[in-house]
């Protein structure tokens, strides 16, 4: 364990720009008819700024450390994947997850909808509840152009 603390929490961020030759996977599931996020992985902005988050809690660096582009074996993989891998690694070091908060920012795909089925998919994988919201940025940046994505996640880790 990385602390003697009894709750730690670690926060997370992620930014995609939109591939549209890319399918769309975001918040650990498929959005058909919407353009994809670029990256080494599926370009999950969710599912990766909630990774980020509990690493940073656990103390075992970042998504780039963990599964970067020198990591061949983790080239496409999917957001799920990489949000197992990392709960299963946090739960290794010792900590259990309370519970995972995400934000996405971005004009589409439009989260309100699917957000409880969003969220069921990404507590799947972390093991503990999960909730997701999501903001425009008012036409500003390159979110608010519609250019990609970002998220921002907040994890609380405490130990069992």
């Amino acid at each position: 364990m990385s602390s003697n603390l009894p709750y730690v929490i670690g926060h997370g961020t992620d930014v995609h720009r939109f591939d549209a030759a890319r399918p769309c996977r975001l918040a650990c599931l498929d959005w058909p008819g919407e353009a994809g996020l670029a990256g080494h992985s599926d370009g999950d902005a969710a599912a990766h700024a909630a990774c980020d988050a509990l690493l940073s809690a656990a103390g075992l660096g970042d998504l780039g450390s963990n599964y970067g582009t020198d990591r061949p074996e983790w080239a496409g993989a999917s957001g799920t994947a990489l949000l197992a891998e990392t709960a299963r690694r946090v739960r290794d070091a010792g900590w259990a997850v309370g519970n995972v908060s995400v934000q996405v920012i971005g004009n589409r795909p439009r989260l309100g909808a699917r957000r409880a089925e969003a969220e069921a998919a990404m507590a799947a994988c972390v093991g503990a509840p999960v909730r997701l919201s999501a903001t425009t940025a008012d036409g500003l940046g390159f979110t608010g152009r519609g250019e990609g994505l970002a998220a921002t996640a907040v994890a609380l880790l405490y130990q069992p």
